[in-house]
């Protein structure tokens, strides 16, 4: 156990957050790979898609890995059944491996530094806080710090503290938001990987001869380019949720739920 989710447990006010999350660097790439844009807090539509996930690679010989993308909370219904899915409901012959979003690093300051004014609130923290029963957040801030203690699973503060941001495989780079132009994958900040927002030129070409997959930035659909791919179709305002398959002989698939 971190320590800070001891802070969190303790009631102390240092924000449970690492200040440097940790990046992934495969050597080798799994034969097929899912990639899953934002989610925020729409469970039953990421049950479904998971379901013609496996129903796709059930199919389909060799490894298979899900990337999902991050901003797993917020502005849904269901942002705490989100999260008790991906800490509890492994996927039969698939790895499933989560990426932190913008959303959950804002939704672990709030947790460490709880007030009625956080910005978490207004970028649809309150939704997630009425998904594990907490409908109003009372003035005093002692008084948060133990309703959220009470309410939100040790097992959720842990999972999202524990989200790598970035995950690299041969070809690919993987992310939240993106990655800033003329840097090494190994040396972006977490700002950079969690809000940055792409700009058009990054479809021309592949950066460090890496392709990157990301969510982040509502398009009204997946996005393949030459340099990116945009896995994010808003579901919160579209209701769709989208995947793209990236096979190692076959061009990228779109696989979506709603």
């Amino acid at each position: 156990m971190t320590r800070g989710i001891l802070d969190f447990l303790r009631g102390g006010a240092q924000a449970p957050s690492p200040r440097q999350r940790r990046k992934l660097f495969f050597e080798r790439a799994p034969d097929h790979i899912y990639a899953v844009g934002d989610v925020h807090g729409y469970d039953d539509t990421l049950g479904r898609l998971e379901e013609l996930i496996v129903a796709d690679a059930r199919g389909r010989a060799g490894t298979k890995w899900l990337v999902m993308l991050g901003d797993y909370v917020d502005r849904g219904p269901k942002s705490s059944a989100v999260l008790t899915r991906l800490t509890t409901q492994p996927l039969v012959g698939i790895r499933r491996i989560c990426l932190s979003g913008n959303h959950e690093a804002v939704m672990l300051d709030f947790l460490g530094n709880p007030s009625t004014n956080h910005q978490w609130l207004r970028l649809g923290g309150q939704e997630t806080l009425a998904s594990y029963g907490l409908n109003r957040l009372p003035a005093d801030r002692e008084e948060q710090k133990k309703l959220l203690r009470s309410l939100i699973p040790v097992k959720h503060v842990a999972f999202l503290e524990s989200l790598p941001s970035m995950l690299q495989v041969p070809g690919y780079c993987f992310v939240h938001a993106g990655l800033k132009k003329g840097v090494a994958p190994a040396d972006q900040t977490d700002a950079d990987l969690l809000w940055l927002r792409p700009l058009a030129s990054d479809n021309a070409a592949a950066a460090n001869g890496l392709v990157t997959v990301h969510g982040h930035t509502p398009v009204a659909s997946v996005e393949i380019g030459a340099g990116r791919i945009n896995v994010d179709t808003g579901i919160y305002m579209s209701g769709i949720l989208s995947a793209v398959r990236l096979s190692r002989r076959e061009p990228p698939d779109i696989i979506q739920s709603r």
